[in-house]
């Protein structure tokens, strides 16, 4: 069977989970393959509702297999407790697999976080401080610790020595910090190795082996496309691949395995921290998305900035990541609108453009045209079938289908994982 790709198809919090979970008793396998707990999924079942940060969102689903795979950063503390956190809630976390090669957050990249980000002053780029960039700049920089390192003590303690070489020199000459001490690393993260043991695995061995035999596996990507460190509004980006081509490299499956990518995109739209938002509003119209949306962070609680819907966005998804279907969310916020207004292109300096620029300049100064449609007023949470959705609501999907490059095959209704209109099968 092909691989399955989720991505969010704008700055994140589209609500990914919930696409994740529509096919979760169809799926073997969820692996998250970017990314680490700088970012949140938050899914409802039944009367529940679960905040899950690293973990990805199929452990909520019996009979699944989560899967954190190597091109994911890993804070080991974290990890534990959500595991714990979920386990006292009454669920099963035993068959959590992780890469032997993911990489892991330490103490030192916390804090080399926290500093850096202050020290940037008005270029601050909007950081969770979770230690992720420096994690994967060490990756990059080949200083890296990984999930195997923690069962050889030998090992360990030579990379942290390497490590704290140079960053004991930036946090007490330039940053007034205290230097950390390899011994406190080395014991924090051994105390973790046991364990740890019994979840790692050679995660890409295990994900070629069920897809030789047949089983259904599903890549959820954490952030979003234009957050990707190469395709995104660089640089107030993540620091990973989050668009589908990130999954092969992520994972350790081949690409030729992918065959769809399911992308999520929010009936408007979001952002968290810096960096340009065309659409974004400053009035009662972004404060009213934000409070009908309950638009704040899953990881971190920051009220998230809000706009109308930019179908130029929406297309360069779909072209970056080859998007088979969309999933869109939130509809149910917009209900009470007389008039919803949709980007439709954007004015440069007079210069019209009616795809996203390819010059971060000219993205920063764009100008959203807005083309009104009509809103509804009917309460549309209990609905199901999409015929039964108030015709204006039919019409503003089928007018974002038309200006957003893939077909929208599935619409959120509501909070709740029963919420949501199905149009197309989305293994179909």
């Amino acid at each position: 069977m092909p691989a399955i790709v989720i991505i969010g198809a704008q700055w994140g919090d589209e609500g990914k989970g919930k696409a994740t979970d529509l096919l979760g008793s169809r799926i073997d396998y969820v692996v998250k393959f970017n990314g680490g707990n700088n970012a949140g999924h938050t899914v409802v079942v039944g009367e529940e509702k679960y905040a899950l940060h690293l973990l990805p969102s199929g452990i909520l689903t019996e009979g699944v297999t989560p899967v954190i795979a190597n091109g994911v950063v890993v804070d080991i503390e974290v990890l534990f407790e959500e595991l714990d956190a979920l386990s006292a809630r009454g669920v099963d976390v035993s068959r959590l697999k992780i890469s032997s090669n993911a990489h892991v957050i330490t103490q030192y990249h916390r804090t080399l976080d926290k500093v850096t980000e202050r020290f940037l002053g008005k270029r601050q780029i909007g950081t969770t401080g979770r230690g992720i960039g420096p994690t994967y700049a060490d990756k990059i920089n080949r200083v890296g610790i990984r999930i195997q390192d923690l069962f050889d003590e030998n090992i360990l303690r030579q990379k942290v020595e390497a490590s704290l070489d140079q960053k004991n020199h930036l946090l007490v000459k330039i940053y007034n910090r205290r230097a950390i001490t390899v011994d406190e690393i080395v014991t924090d993260l051994l105390s973790y190795a046991d364990r740890l043991r019994p979840m790692v695995a050679d995660t890409s061995l295990l994900l070629h082996e069920a897809l030789e035999a047949g089983k259904h596996i599903l890549f959820e990507g954490g952030q979003a496309t234009m957050l990707d460190v190469d395709h995104g509004t660089y640089p107030f980006v993540t620091s990973s691949n989050s668009t589908a081509g990130g999954a092969a490299t992520g994972s350790g499956i081949g690409p030729n395995r992918i065959e769809r990518v399911i992308a999520v995109v929010k009936a408007y739209t979001t952002r968290v921290g810096a960096g340009p938002f065309p659409t974004e509003l400053f009035d009662e119209s972004g404060e009213w998305l934000r409070t009908r949306g309950f638009e704040f962070g899953t990881t971190t609680g920051r009220p998230r900035r809000t706009g109308w819907y930019d179908a130029p966005i929406a297309r360069y998804s779909s072209r970056i990541n080859g998007v088979t279907d969309f999933v869109l969310t939130k509809l149910d916020t917009l209900t009470g609108l007389d008039t919803i207004p949709v980007c439709i292109a954007y004015d440069v300096e007079g210069v019209r453009h009616d795809e996203v620029p390819a010059s971060q300049s000219d993205f920063h100064h764009a100008v959203p045209i807005y083309q009104n449609f009509p809103g509804w007023s009917e309460d549309i949470t209990g609905v199901r079938r999409f015929e039964d959705l108030p015709t204006n609501a039919q019409g503003y999907v089928i007018a974002l289908e038309a200006m957003s490059g893939s077909r929208i095959s599935a619409i959120g209704v509501g909070p709740g994982r029963e919420a949501i209109v199905v149009r197309h099968d989305l293994l179909d």
